[in-house]
């Protein structure tokens, strides 16, 4: 009998696995893919995430990113310097899951890839977990399969509505001039963003469409649209799409004896799109809880979802009210926010993990309801 199952080996489970695993607790991770596996994703990791770990990352970082360069509509630009805080790390996700799957294993833990769980049963005090190659009975249960995952459904977890997402993969040669340059385009594509992240060996373009609905053909159109804009040759591109999970105020993230973490509990920042740091301090706290659990305390598992909505959900409320407003009103709000001297540096400092919403959007939803709103605020 294990200590703990968890379903999926991304950012969430992986860091679940390396913390059970380095308390003495024994787990295995369960991903039906054959690992390294990719997966579309814009790669941009906050350095913040150092402080959970106990080594170094510098293997997996593609690239590091000094400098953010916001635009309206290809144009308008501005810059914000960030070399006064850790450089954002650029990542393939493929290398930074398995990196952190064998940092796991390392510590104990079993990795299974090629294993898909098709069914989860709780028979008297532990679960059962049936799987293409075996049954596996564990006391504790942690689901991070990603939004497309069926291990949430099955405990009871409340489905959600999701946005879509893109990403456009570009192998090109970049210029040392844009090695270190991230870019953040506001307008050209409505109700959201597109993020451009340089790598080692070419471009990440990704989009996400947070507010109403948007066609798949149109989202490809803008991607391809950027990237023609940006001077950037997409002969060689590949392009992908996906559902996002946004954070919803105050879900539910434990059951009997399970937890949901990472992508599968929907902690994407719905301004952003920022998910592998949310996703990694779900495992982390995750790992806690199930530890906490099995040291007695019958409390730990509902602590967890406290934690969780305190360390991050509070902070994603206040962001999606300022997207609300921000994707709605996108051009003034470009102006009054983006445009200021120190808006840039405080979005970066957000990026890097230095700052919380809760520092910042209540002075910026002032800020744009002034603009909106006449005679606001006087």
């Amino acid at each position: 009998m294990l200590d703990c199952i968890i379903i999926g080996a991304g950012p969430a489970g992986a860091t679940a696995a390396y913390h059970l695993a380095k308390k003495g607790r024994s787990v295995v991770v369960l991903d039906k893919a054959s690992l390294p596996r990719y997966k579309p994703c814009g790669g941009g990791v906050s350095p913040a995430i150092k402080k959970w770990f106990d080594f170094d990352f510098t293997p997996v970082i593609s690239n590091t990113i000094n400098t953010v360069r916001y635009t309206w509509k290809h144009g308008d630009p501005v810059e914000s310097d960030l070399s006064m805080l850790d450089p954002m790390w650029m990542v393939k996700r493929d290398q930074f899951d398995d990196f952190l799957c064998q940092q796991a294993q390392k510590k104990g833990a079993q990795i299974k890839d090629n294993t898909e769980v098709t069914a989860i049963a709780f028979l008297q005090d532990h679960w059962d977990v049936t799987t293409s190659n075996g049954t596996y009975q564990a006391k504790y249960l942690i689901a991070a399969d990603g939004v497309t995952g069926k291990t949430g459904q099955w405990l009871g977890f409340s489905s959600r509505e999701n946005s879509l997402g893109a990403t456009l993969e570009i192998k090109t040669a970049i210029p040392n001039t844009k090695l270190h340059t991230a870019s953040f385009d506001f307008g050209s594509l409505k109700n959201g963003y597109i993020w451009n992240f340089p790598k080692a060996d070419g471009y990440t373009i990704s989009a996400g469409c947070f507010k109403g609905k948007i066609k798949s053909e149109e989202l490809k159109k803008q991607l391809f649209n950027y990237a023609s804009a940006s001077g950037i040759d997409t002969s060689n591109a590949q392009y992908y799409e996906y559902p996002l999970a946004v954070w919803t105020e105050k879900p539910i993230l434990h059951t009997r004896q399970a937890l949901i973490a990472g992508e599968a509990a929907g902690i994407l920042d719905p301004l952003i799109g920022e998910g592998i740091r949310p996703s990694i301090l779900t495992g982390v706290r995750a790992a806690e809880a199930i530890d906490q659990a099995l040291s007695g305390d019958a409390n730990a598992l509902a602590r967890y979802t406290n934690i969780i909505d305190d360390e991050w959900g509070v902070d994603m409320v206040l962001a999606q009210r300022l997207a609300g407003l921000f994707y709605q009103f996108t051009q003034i709000a470009y102006k009054v926010g983006v445009k200021r001297p120190a808006a840039g540096e405080i979005m970066g400092k957000i990026l890097c993990g230095k700052l919380r919403y809760s520092d910042v959007v209540e002075q910026a939803m002032q800020r744009l309801k002034k603009s909106l709103i006449p005679g606001f605020g006087r």
